[in-house]
């Protein structure tokens, strides 16, 4: 399963990637304005500066929501960097973008994805992520991880390509869970990163050992 951290933090981009098991990016407007980058050329070098702290895949999201835009917008992102991978949202308009985009040998991530019809949609476009949201549908009383799984069967039945990228990750055990039913690919920040280090046994174990090798 390949580690995403889901930011527009430089310094947690780096820390993620000093730990050896960091696969890519993805980001949102959301996050960028979070780190206050507004406006498309500050936004579009700090997809860049991104570029040259991983080597992999670095998602980089459309603003228009018509045909034309998100296939204008995406052909300009593409030439920032080669990593550069076009995030596109789950709307019909959206569908044929990433289609297109894909019969120019433009790598796609389908974003807001709630239901495995959607997933399917975007593996018939050609995405080469599809984004299903498991935060998002918990908080609406529902199973996200359920959804993985499910997608993760139908692509493997039907042998479709796109990759099943768990997105709105929200604790640690979402990264086990998505794990256990075949994600490949989970996105999060930091924190449930770093949360997988720790145990407390871990912690006991280490201490002891320590004041053992000290005893005199």
């Amino acid at each position: 399963m390949k580690f995403f951290i889901d930011t527009a933090n430089l310094d947690q981009i780096r820390e993620a990637n000093d730990l050896g098991i960091l696969d890519g990016v993805t980001t949102n407007p959301s996050l960028m304005a979070k780190e206050g980058i507004r406006g498309e050329e500050n936004i579009n070098k700090h997809y860049v500066d991104i570029c040259n702290i991983v080597e992999g895949d670095v998602s980089a999201e459309v603003i228009a929501t018509d045909l034309d835009g998100m296939i204008r917008e995406g052909e300009k992102l593409t030439t920032l960097h080669p990593q550069i991978v076009v995030k596109i949202p789950m709307i019909k308009e959206g569908v044929k973008a990433i289609r297109y985009l894909n019969s120019k040998g433009i790598k796609t991530n389908c974003t807001l994805v709630f239901s495995a019809g959607q997933a399917i949609l975007a593996a018939k476009a050609g995405a080469t992520y599809v984004s299903p949201f498991i935060g998002r549908l918990d908080d609406i009383s529902t199973e996200g991880v359920e959804l993985i799984g499910q997608i993760v069967d139908i692509y493997r039945y039907y042998d479709f390509d796109t990759q099943v990228l768990a997105a709105s990750i929200r604790h640690t055990m979402h990264i086990v869970q998505c794990a256990e039913v075949g994600a490949d690919v989970v996105t999060c920040p930091l924190d449930p990163i770093l949360g997988l280090l720790k145990h407390p046994l871990t912690d006991i174990g280490l201490e002891k050992f320590l004041a053992d090798h000290n005893k005199k």
